[in-house]
């Protein structure tokens, strides 16, 4: 069975640091793009970020200059560095994952991530 799994969300002041994991299982996971999502109750979900199987990537121009995606293939992970958090960054992060050769997309659990003084 494919399996994201996200770790690494919490509660954060305003201003701090966290970095969300997201390690995948069972895909080759080299050729998937991957992306982070969020939502926050009564919101609809929105991406976050992506990286490309060729590392390219991509942000919300909310996250921008703020957050960055990176990846491990080694380790089948994927990263999401989050810098000066806001009280609007708060919801639960997803990882997705999804390549051309399959037409299935695979979501994790998903990961509290709350900035509140």
């Amino acid at each position: 069975q494919v399996q994201l799994v996200e770790s690494g969300g919490g509660l954060v002041q305003p201003g701090g640091s966290l970095r969300l994991s997201c390690a995948a299982s069972r895909i080759i996971f080299s050729l998937y793009t991957m992306d982070w999502y969020r939502q926050a109750p009564g919101k609809q979900r929105e991406l976050v970020a992506t990286i490309t199987s060729g590392g390219s990537t991509n942000y919300a121009d909310s996250v921008k200059g703020r957050f960055t995606i990176s990846r491990d293939n080694n380790k089948n992970t994927v990263y999401l560095q989050m810098y000066s958090l806001k009280p609007e960054d708060t919801a639960v992060y997803y990882c997705k994952g999804h390549a051309n050769y399959n037409v299935n997309a695979y979501w994790g659990q998903g990961t509290q991530v709350t900035v509140s003084s």
